[in-house]
């Protein structure tokens, strides 16, 4: 068993536990990796390189070591022609290549000990990113969500919500060339998906399909939760996406894992004293501790006035102000399995947003198992 299955299993162990505030401990020694390094299927190499030449015919040469935003939609032109070279020769990459993806994204988490990151744990940003990629979906004009990938672009990468992101772009960037058949917005969602996983939450359905775009598909800013705002905003945008209220509790919850900056979104703290494992303990604190608002020169937010050590973001307030939402936040406080089973599904068609049916590889999501099943 790889030193990464060891920490999720003992991760796993104790957040089922009591759930007490979770001791990161870190291996001293050396990572061993579970998967040999691997350029992806075996004919992978050889379709890119059939590929490649065809570009080349046609006149068209591309600088992949450029970070502008005109490279990046050149790059992505090619590889969008690829996608369209893969289905027609009916070539996907298979399960056991995803789950290789999967895996070298589990042994990357705890890296973030090394580099005195937050709790420890890359865990957190890497569920963020594959979050605020997908949430952007507009139901109406069928636009955004996961299938291009547009946080790419500086459009979209510098709206307010997604400051600090780029930490989790770049670190999964290696991977991405390491297998660089798969797309930004299959690496991102899985990179979610592993995360989630890998800190002791449920298995969440997943399946790849997704292409990278353009720069000109970036959506407008503003589709994101605004914490500051209150129920008729969270329900704008979470009903925009074409959830429901149940679901938008069910979402909310991630928010056991991580914690805000005040150097990037404003606001600053964790919500919970374990935000490296997931856990039902976000409605529990919601629900049952006092919470005051803080007194600082920062935005309205709210701390328990037992430690002032926690806090909570206004959007996350009116989950017990709200009589629909807070039935919820007390259904999921008592029974964190149901929160698993009712986040599982909501997360797993938040991944899916914006992306045609016909591109997945799959008629129904996989499972991939966990470090510590392997």
């Amino acid at each position: 068993m790889s030193f990464a299955a060891l920490r999720a299993s003992a991760r796993r162990a104790t957040a089922s536990a009591a759930r007490a505030p979770r001791v990161a401990v870190r291996n001293a020694a050396i990572r061993r990796y579970a998967t040999e390094s691997t350029p992806g299927p075996k004919s992978n190499a050889a379709l890119l390189g059939a590929l490649g030449a065809a570009a080349l015919a046609g006149g068209a040469l591309w600088v992949y070591t450029s970070n502008s935003d005109t490279a990046k939609e050149a790059g992505t032109a090619v590889k969008s022609g690829a996608q369209a070279a893969k289905v027609a020769a009916n070539y996907v990459p298979t399960k056991e290549d995803y789950q290789k993806v999967y895996n070298r994204v589990a042994e990357i988490l705890d890296q973030a000990a090394d580099k005195g990151y937050d709790d420890g744990s890359y865990g957190p940003v890497l569920v963020r990113l594959a979050w605020h990629a997908s949430g952007t979906y507009d139901k109406e004009t069928n636009t955004g969500g996961s299938n291009y990938a547009t946080m790419r672009f500086e459009p979209e990468a510098k709206h307010g919500a997604n400051n600090g992101l780029n930490v989790a772009r770049d670190l999964l960037e290696p991977i991405k060339q390491e297998f660089p058949w798969i797309s930004y917005g299959d690496l991102w969602t899985l990179a979610g998906v592993a995360a989630i996983q890998e800190l002791g939450g449920p298995k969440v359905p997943w399946r790849p399909g997704r292409i990278d775009g353009f720069a000109a598909q970036c959506t407008p800013d503003g589709r994101l939760p605004d914490a500051a705002q209150g129920a008729d905003h969270v329900r704008n945008i979470f009903y925009r996406m074409g959830f429901n209220d149940q679901e938008i509790v069910a979402l909310v919850g991630a928010h056991a894992l991580g914690r805000c900056h005040r150097d990037r979104s404003g606001f600053d703290g964790p919500w919970t004293f374990s935000p490296t494992s997931v856990t039902n303990e976000f409605y529990k604190l919601l629900l049952n501790e006092k919470w005051v608002w803080k007194k600082w020169d920062g935005p309205k937010q709210l701390e328990d006035k037992k430690t002032h050590s926690l806090m909570m973001l206004p959007t996350d307030y009116v989950l017990i102000q709200d009589k629909s939402f807070k039935k919820w936040v007390k259904a999921y406080a008592e029974d964190e399995q149901l929160w698993f089973k009712d986040f599982a599904a909501a997360v797993s068609t938040l991944f899916e947003l914006g992306v045609p049916t016909q591109q997945f590889v799959s008629s129904e999501p996989w499972i991939l198992k966990g470090s510590d099943e392997q």
